[in-house]
């Protein structure tokens, strides 16, 4: 793995180069939501733009992988490479909000997310689909994309969907709760620009 030098304040490039699979990631923590995202897998990419869009996160994704496997690698290492790209932009996560939470409705489903940016990664995963594939996209895949992303993101992310029955919206109301819970973490606090939020005076460890 080879990271590069942030471009500027709070950006950042990762590559990850596995025998599975070869990514490029590059985010811009103060952008307006530009993406560009190239994975292989149509579905992952229109859930990525959305986690672009929402966020207003700039990303810029470029994933090649053994999709004559399957998908699950080029999954999975998309979410350690954006997560290790945000990671990587925050820092030291001076100043930052980091807490975030928002609720997304989609017609018949609503779904909530809470994030914080505590630097001690956790997943929680309340989420279930009734179809094994949305297009060509092993649903049980989400699961594995948000858990990759906050432990390489060193996010505490609790995901749950309150209630829905059409699948597409179930997960694209997930990326979408992400980005909004994202956004408002990731967001400097202009009364506390200059410390980090916590305590501790640090962000990690058991405590």
């Amino acid at each position: 793995m080879d990271r590069n030098e942030p471009a500027g304040a709070r950006s950042s490039t990762v590559e990850r180069k596995t025998k599975e699979t070869q990514i490029s990631v590059t985010v811009d923590l103060d952008g307006t939501g530009r993406y560009d995202v190239s994975t292989g897998i149509g579905f992952l990419d229109h859930m990525l733009e959305q986690l672009s869009r929402h966020s207003l996160i700039d990303l810029t994704v470029r994933a090649v992988g053994d999709l004559h496997i399957d998908f699950h690698h080029t999954t999975e290492d998309t979410g350690i490479a954006i997560g290790e790209a945000v990671a990587k932009a925050l820092g030291d996560r001076r100043g930052i909000n980091r807490y975030g939470h928002a609720y997304i409705p989609m017609d018949e489903t609503l779904t909530r997310a809470a994030i914080d940016l505590s630097n001690r990664p956790y997943l929680i995963w309340k989420v279930h689909f009734t179809r094994d594939k949305l297009g060509e996209m092993d649903t049980e895949l989400f699961k594995e994309w948000f858990q990759a992303f906050a432990f390489a993101a060193g996010a505490t992310l609790h995901m749950e969907n309150l209630y829905g029955e059409n699948n597409h919206h179930i997960v694209e109301s997930c990326y979408k709760a992400l980005a909004r819970a994202l956004r408002a973490a990731i967001e400097i606090d202009p009364r506390k620009a200059d410390a980090v939020p916590s305590t501790k005076g640090v962000l990690g460890g058991s405590l």
